[in-house]
């Protein structure tokens, strides 16, 4: 079983950043290719950013490539998104997702493909 739990949201003024956590507490946090989701007021889950096991390959939705960032510390069995230039629209939950069994290269932009889900993390922007 796999338990992710984000953190690091919260509320920041437009142009501002942030950086989310999601901690794993899985025996090997390394087996598992992970993204980042998100779901605005009234609007259904997004994909945002994606990452493979090894951390070498990285996926990321037009409307956050060149701002946003996903990392990985395997050792300390935590995915990041470090998230600058926010923007109003970027103000949804963030949600945290993990994959078993995957090719080491291999990420996932699909929902569906994603066995394990955090709670979730509020980010708000202010305009």
């Amino acid at each position: 079983q796999v338990q992710l739990v984000e953190s690091g949201g919260g509320l920041v003024q437009a142009g501002g950043s942030l950086r989310l956590s999601c901690a794993a507490s899985v025996r090997t946090f390394s087996g598992y290719p992970m993204g980042w989701f998100r779901q605005a007021p009234g609007k259904e889950r997004e994909f945002v950013a994606a990452i493979s096991r090894n951390g070498g390959n990285t996926y990321y939705t037009d409307s956050v490539k060149g701002r946003f960032t996903i990392s990985r510390d395997n050792a300390k069995n935590t995915l990041y998104l470090q998230m600058n230039s926010l923007k109003p629209e970027d103000t949804a939950i963030y949600y945290c997702a993990a994959r078993a069994n995957a090719p080491p290269a291999s990420f996932y932009v699909t929902g569906a493909n994603y066995a394990y889900w955090g709670q979730g993390t509020q980010v708000t922007v202010s305009s």
